[in-house]
């Protein structure tokens, strides 16, 4: 429980971290803030692979003899996180700082500062998920790696939206508490993947790779896209690929 606190923990300071520098800040070129979700996304992706899914398939073939049922038990939950994130998409409303409004028709009830929380939170669950799921599995070498590389993600990633926030007319006070509030929720869904995944051991391999299927439709859905609307994909693959090597590498060193 101490370490599933400390994670959520993390996962609020990060985010909050990030978004202090971007107050003194003022700008960011759109070169640097692609290269910046290039790096998240490639965090996310590594993440993706080698802490949530190789480990999911480990833990069910010790318990399936047939290695045909891992497989379908791991792709199907990955299948269903991105079905998740797909319907929360449709149906909840958010706004996007380049796609503009998505979601529900309840959008235009709520101030516009609202649905970019929105938009940022439902991007930031699947990561607290995942710390979350980490932690529930009581093993450091699945937890350790996953709660350092989102830690580092949501540094970069709360910089990026903090300037965005100032960049749309809102107040760095304004900014600041998008990025708690959104922490929040990033804290609480990685308490969410911890109560779910400590409750039964039989659900760790269904969590990890709910988790990572969440992930995955993040980074194709937004991440990829937006890093490479502009004249910058290049730089953007770039810090993608160092993200990916990073995450990758902290796994193998502290797994």
């Amino acid at each position: 429980m101490a370490l599933a606190l400390l994670g959520s923990a993390v996962t609020i300071l990060s985010t909050s971290l990030g978004a202090v520098p971007a107050l003194a800040a003022r700008g960011i070129s759109r070169r640097a803030k692609d290269v910046l979700m290039g790096f998240s996304g490639g965090i996310m992706l590594a993440a993706t692979a080698f802490s949530l899914v190789i480990p999911a398939i480990e833990l069910s073939e010790q318990r399936y003899t047939s290695r045909f049922v891992p497989a379908l038990l791991v792709g199907s939950s990955m299948l269903v996180g991105g079905l998740f994130l797909h319907l929360c998409n449709r149906f909840i409303p958010h706004e996007h700082f380049e796609k503009g409004p998505e979601g529900g028709k309840g959008g235009a009830q709520l101030r516009r500062i609202w649905l970019f929380v929105l938009a940022i939170a439902l991007h930031n669950f699947p990561e607290g998920l995942a710390v979350g799921t980490g932690v529930g599995s009581q093993s450091m070498e699945i937890a350790l790696p996953i709660l350092v590389g989102i830690g580092l993600q949501d540094i970069p990633e709360g910089f990026v939206v903090a300037l965005a926030l100032m960049g749309v007319a809102y107040t760095r006070a304004q900014a600041l508490r998008v990025a708690v509030y959104t922490g929040l929720v990033e804290g609480a869904a990685a308490l969410i993947g911890f109560f779910a995944t400590s409750l039964s051991v039989g659900v760790l391999p269904w969590a990890l790779a709910f988790a990572g299927g969440s992930m995955l439709y993040v980074v194709s859905d937004e991440m990829i896209p937006e890093s490479h609307r502009q004249e910058y994909a290049r730089e953007a693959t770039g810090g993608l690929m160092v993200g990916f090597v990073l995450m990758m590498f902290l796994d193998v060193s502290l797994s």
